[in-house]
C-alpha cells in the first residue's frame, strides 16, 4: 500500500521519506523507490526505539508535513514529540484503531487502552488533522473514548488501478482454478478469518444453491488461523461441498483475474475499517455485496455499485438472494459504473492529492 501511495505522491511532485521499525535488512525494503529509514526490529510489543526518537528529533524540521500511521504504539509518540518541538504540522491516520467494535469485542483490552488514552488523546488533539477513510469511521471513533475533541478530516483512500492486460489476468486465474472456466461464481477474496464472516457466507450460499444450480462460490485467501478446515466441513455438512472452491491465496494477475471473472464480490465482515479488497473489486469492474460493518457501505449504496445487508445469517442470505434475483440489466449497470466510482472515490491518486492539499493549507499556502 505504501509503495502505491508513494508512486502517487511522485506523480503529483511530492517527495516521501519513511521512518519505520522494520528490520533494515528486510528484503522488501531494498527496491523501494523512496527513502526508508529503518530502525527495527523493535525489542518490545510497544515499539520503543531511542534510535527512531533521535532521528525524528534531528530531522522533523525538514518536512512540510509528518503523517503518523498508527495509534497506541511508541512511533506515534516519538513523531508527536518531534513534530511538536520542530513546530511542524502532523496528521494521524487511525486506520480503524478507534473503532467502537474493538471496545465491544475486546473489553479487557479496552480497559488497558484507557490507561494509555490520556497520552494518545494529547497526540490526536494536537494534530493538524486526524484522518479517516470514511464518514462512518469518523463517527465510530467518537464512541470509543472520552474526551474526543480533535480536527477530523475524511480523505479518499483505496488502491491503484490494476496494471496489466485483463485477458492475461483472466487466463492466470483460470490456470489457478480451471473449474471456474466459463462458470458463474461469487467471489470472497480476503483473509480466511472469523472476523470476515466466512461461516455466514457458506450458510447463506447453501440457502440459495438449490434455486441457482449454475452458480458456484470461490473462497480465496490465506488461512491464517486454521479456520478453513472447519469451513470446508461446514460446506460438506450443508451439501454444497462440491460447489465451494478453495484456491488458496491468489496474488498478482491471478487475483485481478478472479475479480474480473466473478459475477460479484462478497464480503460479509463483522468489522472492516475500509476494505481495500472492495476497492480492488470495483477497480476491476465488479459489483460488491458487503455487510453494513464495512465502513464504506454508505458510499457503496450511494454510488449504486453494490448491495448492503447486516452481518447476520439472515442478512447474508438476503444479500445473496437480492443479487441472484436482481434483473440482469441492473447487474450490468452496477458493473458498468464500478470502475468509474473507483476512480472518483477509492483511488490512491485522490488520497495523495488530498494529503498534498492539506499540507498546503497547514502551511498557509494557496
Amino acid at each position: 500500500m505504501l509503495r502505491q501511495l508513494a508512486a502517487n505522491y511522485r506523480a503529483i511532485g511530492d517527495t516521501l521519506e519513511v521512518a519505520t521499525l522494520d528490520d533494515p535488512a528486510a528484503p522488501y525494503l531494498k527496491d523501494c523507490r523512496f527513502i526508508v529509514h529503518a530502525f527495527g526490529p523493535p525489542t518490545s510489543q510497544y515499539g520503543l526505539s531511542r534510535a527512531l526518537l533521535n532521528w525524528l528529533g534531528a530531522n522533523a524540521a525538514r518536512f512540510d508535513l509528518i503523517v503518523i500511521n498508527n495509534v497506541w504504539l511508541f512511533p506515534a509518540v516519538a513523531a508527536w514529540i518531534a513534530a511538536t518541538r520542530a513546530r511542524v504540522p502532523y496528521a494521524v491516520f487511525t486506520h480503524g484503531a478507534l473503532d467502537v467494535f474493538f471496545k465491544r469485542r475486546y473489553p479487557a483490552k479496552h480497559l488497558k487502552k484507557m490507561v494509555y488514552w490520556p497520552l494518545q488523546y494529547r497526540i490526536l488533539k494536537g494534530a493538524a488533522a486526524v484522518l479517516f477513510t470514511s464518514e462512518l469511521e469518523r463517527e465510530l471513533a467518537l464512541a470509543s473514548f472520552k474526551p474526543n475533541k480533535w480536527v477530523s478530516v475524511v480523505v479518499p483512500y483505496g488502491t491503484n488501478s490494476p496494471e496489466g492486460d485483463p485477458e492475461r489476468q483472466l487466463a492466470a486465474f483460470h490456470a489457478a482454478l480451471p473449474a471456474m472456466q466459463g462458470r458463474r461464481f461469487l467471489l470472497f477474496l480476503s483473509r480466511i478469518h472469523e472476523k470476515k464472516g466466512c461461516d455466514l457466507l457458506i450458510e447463506a450460499f447453501a440457502g440459495v444453491a438449490r434455486e441457482h444450480p449454475d452458480v458456484s462460490l470461490v473462497i480465496a485467501g490465506p488461512d491464517q488461523t486454521g479456520l478453513q478446515a472447519r469451513l470446508m466441513a461446514q460446506a460438506e455438512s450443508l451439501g454444497i461441498g462440491d460447489r465451494v472452491h478453495w484456491p488458496g491465496m491468489l496474488q498478482g494477475a491471478a487475483k485481478y483475474g478472479a475479480f474480473r471473472a466473478a459475477e460479484a464480490f462478497v464480503l460479509p465482515s463483522h468489522q472492516e475499517n475500509f476494505g481495500i479488497v472492495v476497492a480492488e473489486a470495483l477497480a476491476c469492474g465488479t459489483p460488491v455485496l458487503i455487510s453494513d460493518q464495512v465502513n464504506i457501505w454508505r458510499e457503496i449504496l450511494e454510488s449504486r455499485v453494490g448491495l448492503v445487508e447486516p452481518d447476520t445469517s439472515e442478512g447474508t442470505l438476503r444479500l445473496l438472494n437480492r443479487w441472484l434475483t436482481l434483473p440482469e440489466l441492473e447487474r450490468r449497470h452496477m458493473a458498468a459504473a464500478a470502475e468509474t466510482v473507483f476512480q472518483e472515490r477509492f483511488s490512491l491518486r485522490r488520497s495523495a492529492e488530498s494529503i498534498h492539499a492539506l499540507a498546503e493549507i497547514f502551511h498557509g499556502r494557496p
